[in-house]
Formats: structure tokens, sequence, C-alpha cells
């Protein structure tokens, strides 16, 4: 037996627990007890409007039950998993409306033979009662060059129409009126699925087997194969192969579109893609229409008809005027319906400028040099020098508590020093060169650790001026750089961090303000044998700071390489300092 891949209680209750859900938590929604009908929870307000049914099998959540709502749906009719609603659930809802005080209902019928058959009998069994009915077939489905007699497939275009015809019935429109204007811009409307996975229905294996590294091109949305299986491309390439099939005039099914048309693209989820890819897929869309000559009216990019847990995505356009376009726009209070704004994409400046800052490359040329470049600028040749050769001792005592990359990234800053070095000049204010190297850090070194010693230097920079540079203004700038590191960073010392090397070391630095003249380097070598020492002493904590707070203390027995790197940049200052004395 399978293991369970699905979050339910069952698979006999599934659809109604969902609509339960559903209903109970967008309170414009109820549900006609017994059945999965879910109908307007105000339809007093209908007023002698025209009332829409939609529906189908479950599964496409939130289609169709989420686009109930004035300006939408009066109501929605649920089948089982994949399953067409029973005729008479459809027959209740249609009714419902029309006691309500609908003046007609309009059905709004996918094409597929089960919805047909069972929403048609619900038709003509209202009509022998009194109640004037009308249907509408949606069959969008760009796939297939030649359909054969069950003709093209209702997929996502579908919510189109449950818009445009929600925004006529509420403008008052009568039903004849609606049928012809929905009829009309269903030509104009067009789908196509791409799928990465199948799906299966709860308890039932996958609709068909698909290998990883595949896609299917042209399925349907009840898990149907598509037309075309190949391996998967770039989210550019697929995209555009897409819209090349949609608009393939060789193509029975296809969706006529040139150049100077407008469209409303539909960047539609199938249900397991993630937000990052669906951003990817719409701005490939809107790319590759507007290089078309295609105008972008609006986009909507999210679930909106799904086929459960299917990794696939499929886009549908619809070819709009103005006024199309301002029912498009019409208000609705249908749940699942976005919030879009009806500003025209396609001529929409979507880039601003940034603010003109000043950045660590423009920094060094922008100072002059003074007495102290000399020292410092050995002293960061040292540093340099020092972490390039410590780049796998850090990498192996990352790999013990993190990815294994603490080598790299100091690595990283250590050639982006070298390289600054050859090119500009240290200027003589210390302060002006620790923001420098701020910004070089945060810029080339990456991740957090450039983030932590970004902030260290850009705290301690304030501290240091040109005429304020003194031993003791050093020990004050480096403990303001570790205040605000533990202050943003959150980490304390015997966290098992870099600061269980710097605490102590700055502890040592601060003693430089009562040392007696030309004492300045016993402290350093204190400060330096205490970061080591500091260093060395992490191999006993319990990480609770960083990645290595994840992993179990027993497994973490090796310093942590962040405080390891920190004694060795101190040791590389006084080694540079004692040089030059």
């Amino acid at each position: 037996m399978e293991a369970q891949r699905k979050l339910l209680n069952s698979t006999e209750l599934c659809v109604d627990e969902a609509l339960c859900g559903l209903v109970r938590s967008a309170s414009g929604l109820c549900l006609l007890r017994g059945l999965r009908v879910v109908v307007r929870s105000d339809l007093k307000n209908l007023n002698g409007r025209v009332g829409l049914v939609s529906g189908g099998g479950s599964g496409h959540e939130p289609a169709h039950a989420g686009y109930i709502g004035a300006g939408m749906l009066s109501a929605a009719v649920a089948g089982g998993v994949f399953a067409s609603p029973p005729p008479a659930s459809i027959l209740a809802a249609v009714l419902h409306l029309h006691d309500a005080g609908a003046s007609g209902v309009l059905l709004i019928v996918k094409n597929y033979t089960g919805d047909r058959l069972n929403f048609g009998l619900a038709a003509e069994q209202a009509r022998n009662r009194g109640v004037s009915v009308a249907m509408v077939i949606v069959a969008d489905d760009c796939a297939f060059e030649r359909p054969g007699k069950a003709g093209r497939r209702g997929l996502c275009g579908t919510v189109f129409v449950h818009k445009l015809a929600g925004a006529l019935a509420e403008e008052g429109y009568p039903l004849d009126k609606i049928v012809a204007k929905v009829t009309e811009v269903l030509k104009g409307i067009g789908t196509l699925g791409v799928s990465l996975s199948p799906c299966s229905v709860p308890g039932c294996l996958p609709s068909f087997q698909l290998p990883p590294g595949d896609m299917e091109l042209g399925l349907g949305i009840h898990g149907e194969p598509g037309i075309q299986r190949s391996k998967v491309a770039c989210a550019d390439q697929v995209v555009n192969t897409m819209i090349d099939h949609m608009t393939n005039p060789s193509s029975q099914s296809h969706l006529l579109l040139n150049s100077g048309d407008s469209v409303v693209l539909c960047v539609n989820n199938l249900g397991a893609l993630s937000c990052l890819e669906m951003a990817v897929v719409t701005r490939a869309a809107l790319s590759t229409l507007e290089a078309r000559g295609v105008v972008v009216a609006r986009v909507m990019s999210g679930s909106f008809m799904t086929s459960l847990e299917m990794a696939g995505v499929s886009l549908s356009l619809m070819r709009v005027d103005l006024e199309v376009l301002r029912l498009f726009d019409a208000k609705t209070s249908a749940p699942a319906w976005p919030n879009l704004s009806s500003v025209c994409v396609s001529s929409r400046q979507y880039t601003v400028e940034p603010p003109a800052l000043r950045t660590w490359a423009q920094g060094g040329d922008a100072h002059s040099e003074g007495p102290l470049s000399p020292v410092m600028r050995s002293a960061l040749q040292r540093i340099s020098s020092a972490l390039l050769d410590r780049q796998e001792e850090l990498n192996a005592l990352d790999r013990a508590s993190g990815d294994g990359d603490c080598g790299n990234t100091h690595a990283q800053a250590a050639r982006a020093i070298q390289e600054w070095l050859c090119i500009h000049v240290v200027p003589g204010c210390p302060g002006q060169l620790l923001s420098v190297l701020a910004g070089l850090v945060q810029e080339k070194m990456g991740g957090s650790s450039g983030g932590i010693y970004s902030l260290f230097l850009t705290a301690a920079a304030g501290h240091l001026t040109e005429g304020l540079s003194h031993a003791g203004a050093w020990a004050n700038a480096v403990h303001a750089g570790i205040q605000a590191m533990m202050r943003y960073g959150g980490a304390e010392p015997g966290d098992r961090t870099m600061l269980d090397a710097l605490c102590p070391a700055v502890d040592e630095l601060l003693k430089v303000k009562a040392a007696p003249s030309g004492g300045e380097m016993a402290v350093l070598q204190a400060a330096v044998k205490a970061a080591e020492l500091g260093a060395e002493s992490t191999r006993d904590l319990t990480a609770r700071a960083g990645r290595a707070s994840y992993i179990a203390a027993e497994r973490v027995t090796l310093p942590d390489p962040g405080a390891v790197a920190v004694a060795a940049i101190l040791r590389a200052v006084l080694e540079s300092l004692e040089e030059q004395s």
C-alpha cells in the first residue's frame, strides 16, 4: 500500500470537509445543507438580476466556489474529485437562485462530457419548472491541432467567463444579453498547460507517469496526458513554446493573436509550483507577449484552477477591448479573485532609480593618504594572506557544524581586499578605511558572514576619525563594533560564535587606556592571546546561534570556525605591527 501523501482525514469525506472549511472561512458563502452546493449568503441582493451557476469536479480549487460573490458567481456545485456533480445538486442550485428572486439562471460549464450531460439535464428539468435557464460551454483548450468530436476542453479560461458574466449580471443585463456577450468573448480566449509531474486522486495512483526531468505539454486539468512530452527546458523556452503553440494558425484550436492586440494574461498554478517559479514564468510570459507586439492590459498570477498537486502551469489569454476590460475590472467580493490593479501592465514603468550611494569602490579614491596609510596597508595585506592560508582549515571546521564554506567566504573577502589594495590608495583616516572595508565585504563576501563583518566595521568606523586614532580610540571602536553585532545579531559570548574570540580580546584592548606609554604592544599581545584562547574554548560550548545551533551538541566538537578566523585576523594585525616597530 502506498504511503499517504495528502493531508486529509479520509478520501470519502475530503470534498465535504473542504467545502465546510471554505464556507466557514468566507462569510459571504453558505452551503445548502446535505448537498455539495455553495451559494452566496446575500442572495436577497440578486433583486431580479440573473444568477450564475458553475461547478464541476473537486480538486480544482479555488474553482469554482472561490468565485462566488457579488460581481461573479451566485452558486457553485461540486462533484467528487475530478467527477461531474450530479444533476440533482445542480438543479437544487438553480431552484435556490430562482426562489431567491433571480430573473434567470446562466449555467457556465466547462466542455467535458459529464459536465455537459449533467448540467444539461438539470437545465431541462429547471425549464420544466418554469425557470429561465441558459447554458454557456467554455472550450478554451489550445492543445489539439485537430480536436475530435468532443471538441476543445474547458480550462482556466472559464474563470474569465465567470468574471465577465458576473459583472454583466451585477449591472442588471438580461440573460440573453449576457449569453450573447460572453459567447462573443469566448472566441478570443485560449489556454494551454504544461506539467512537470502528474497528480493523483485521493486514494488512487497517479493518473500518468512522468519520469524526472520530463514535462508534458497540453495536458488536461484532470490529469489527462498531453500532446507532447519533452525534457524540461528553461522557463523562457517553455513559455515561448506554449505561446507559439497557442497562436499557431495551422492549428484549428489556435487563438488568433496579432501585434497590437490587447490581452488579459492569466498565469495559473496547476497546484505545486512554488511562488518563485510562478513569478519567473509570469515574467517570461509578459516578455514573450510584448516581444510579439501584444499589449498586456492586465495580468493575474496565482492559483485559479488547479489540478490537485500537479507541478505545472497553464497560460490563459483573453483578447480585450475597452468594454471587456471595464467588465474585467469591475469590483467583486468573490474570495478567490485577486486584488488587481487597473493600470495597463505593458505601459507601466516598473523600475525606479535607486538613491545615489557612495560605493566601496569609490571610497578609496575620495580620500588622501596619511601617516597611518602604510601601516594599515601592511596590516590588510597580512590579514588577507593569513585568511587565504587558512582557507581549507576553516572549511574543515565549518563542515562539522555548518555548510563547510567558512574558509571560502573569508577567502573571498581576502581576495577582494587584495584586489582593492592594488588599485586604490589607503585613506589616512582609519574610520574612512573601515567604511570602505565594510562596503567591500558586504558586497564581495556575501552571506551572513559578510553582513556580520560589515556591521562590525560600520559601527567601529564612527569612532575613528583622522584626529582620533590613538590606541584607546581603536579599542573603543572595536568595542562599538562588538556591541552592534550583539544588538542586531542576537548572539552573546558563550553562544559558540566569533564573539567568543572577540569579546575576550576587546576586554584586554580596553586596558590600553590605563597602560603606560609604550605599553600598547603588550596590550595587543594579551588581546590576541585572549582571542586564541576564546576560539579554542568554543570546542566545549553548545551552539546557541548560527547554523551550528541546529546540530546536536555531541556532534560539534571542534572550535567554531568564525572564532578561529577572528583570532587569525588579530594575530595577523599583531605580526604586521611587530614587523614595522
